[in-house]
């Protein structure tokens, strides 16, 4: 029956019509994105109504620390997902299940370590994030509670992505889903004194501020992660997860990190670039900090759109390059590169028009005149991040790590760190707001001559095979 159910999902990502076959599986990863973007954002605003410049500046210092966690979480995860993805299009069933056994046990291990040492060294590494004296408070409560979720957290990224790598993209947005929304219920409860409901109903919160909205997290975080444990042992999954597929040499994890490096790149740069981005609007004061901090996480879920769509798009290029289906590799990637291109398009002139309302509902003041101006020079970098998403994207499922890394260290890396050192100096608070839209330019020039590169050798590899790529879709 496992075997049936393999070849059913083989022939399914194989031989469906590459626009519905993309749309099946991003529709539902996108919904676990936005879901994911929205429960991150409501953190900050609920923690907003506080009226705090200082505790809505420390939900962005801590996001630090929650995007470490998400890197090493993502790494495995990607990683796990893209041998997986390649190993069922060989129809290797047996090698995915230690796959995925493995990348699993690796990210529970790096939580409990990440949640042993952040408890030990928490003061020093709130300030190492990009905390002032006044915001250190509200960011060491909110963190605690954080670093004991990392173990699930790390683990949920692991099997959300195995999901998805092996074409079960709706069992994936299921469990992120119910566990979004549950944060977004929580919150309020967890952080305020009193909600006010519809119809001038007020029941009482708990009152416990910074803390509550990291409880919170928490509880949604253990949430999903039973429901993705839940499909792997109740077989809703075709893969088998247990200690007895756990890799027993290093090669396997080694392969796995390799693949996921690229995501480990560009997770790890993110908060690399959020601390930098920290310190360099500290020297504004908090409410630059709370203004940047805000942009961020609108932004975070504006950008989860794509990385919605290009979750979708991945395991189908990751099956067919492991079948040797080129064409459709290539169908996939110019279908996806056109779709993503307007929706993003669509989403730049909605947040270039509503910047204002949407900063406000955060805070006024310094802090809404900077993030408005922030968010208007980050809508215009949108337009060039669907192809810089895509291009790694692609890389990395067809396991060309080395050039997926290389892409994926661009955005926030290579030309994000070196602009925010030199455009503050140049431009002061101006620069601080300009340095992610001018990053996001140079990325997207940067990916072309490797996509041209990768084009050439896909025809090439199709000649060999005795057919041809087309020369256009």
């Amino acid at each position: 029956m496992e075997h049936s159910a393999s070849e059913a999902q083989y022939l399914k990502m194989t031989g469906t019509p590459i626009p519905r076959l993309i749309t099946s599986l991003a529709v539902p990863t996108i919904i676990s994105m936005l879901i994911t973007g929205i429960y991150n954002l409501a953190d900050t605003y609920f923690v907003s109504l506080l009226h705090s410049d200082s505790a809505t500046a420390a939900v962005g210092v801590v996001f630090s620390l929650m995007a470490l966690i998400q890197a090493v979480g993502f790494t495995l995860g990607m990683g796990s997902g893209s041998l997986i993805s390649r190993l069922l299009g060989r129809q290797q069933k047996e090698a995915a299940d230690t796959v995925l056994s493995s990348g699993f046990t690796a990210a529970v291990l790096f939580g409990v370590l990440v949640t042993a040492m952040g408890l030990i060294f928490i003061d020093p590494l709130m300030a190492a994030l990009g905390s002032s004296e006044t915001i250190l408070p509200y960011a060491r409560s909110y963190a605690q509670y954080i670093l004991f979720g990392a173990p699930i957290m790390a683990a949920s990224f692991v099997l959300n992505n195995v999901l998805r790598a092996e074409g079960h993209a709706t069992l994936s947005m299921a469990g992120i889903t119910i566990g979004g929304i549950l944060n977004i219920v929580l919150d309020p409860i967890f952080i305020l004194r009193e909600i006010t409901l519809p119809f001038g109903i007020v029941l009482p919160g708990l009152n416990l501020g910074t803390a509550g909205a990291a409880i919170a997290t928490l509880l949604s975080q253990c949430i999903s992660f039973l429901i993705l444990f839940s499909c792997f042992l109740t077989r809703k999954s075709i893969l088998h997860l247990s200690v007895r597929n756990v890799a027993r040499r290093g090669r396997q994890y080694w392969d796995i990190v390799c693949t996921g490096l690229p995501s480990f790149s560009r997770q790890g740069l993110a908060v690399i670039a959020t601390v930098a981005l920290n310190h360099a609007a500290m020297v504004y004061g908090d409410p630059a900090v709370a203004g940047m901090s805000v942009v961020g996480r609108v932004f975070m879920l504006i950008i989860s759109a794509l990385i919605g769509f290009g979750q979708g798009y991945q395991p189908v290029v990751g099956y067919n390059y492991g079948a040797r289906r080129f064409d459709r590799v290539r169908e996939s990637f110019f279908f996806s590169l056109k779709t993503a291109s307007v929706m993003m398009g669509i989403l730049a002139i909605i947040g270039w028009l509503t910047a204002p309302r949407v900063i406000g509902m955060f805070g006024s003041g310094q802090m809404q005149e900077i993030g408005t101006f922030a968010m208007r020079a980050q809508c215009v970098g949108l337009l060039f991040q669907t192809l810089g998403v895509l291009s790694n994207m692609t890389f990395q499922a067809v396991g060309k790590s080395w050039q997926a890394t290389f892409l994926s260290s661009c955005r926030q890396g290579v030309y994000f760190l070196p602009l925010i050192l030199i455009l503050p100096r140049v431009a002061g608070l101006t620069g601080v707001e300009i340095t992610q839209p001018l990053a996001d330019v140079c990325t997207f020039v940067t990916c072309i001559p490797f996509l041209a590169a990768f084009f050439r050798e896909l025809k090439a590899k199709s000649a060999e095979d005795g057919g041809p790529l087309p020369e256009s879709v």
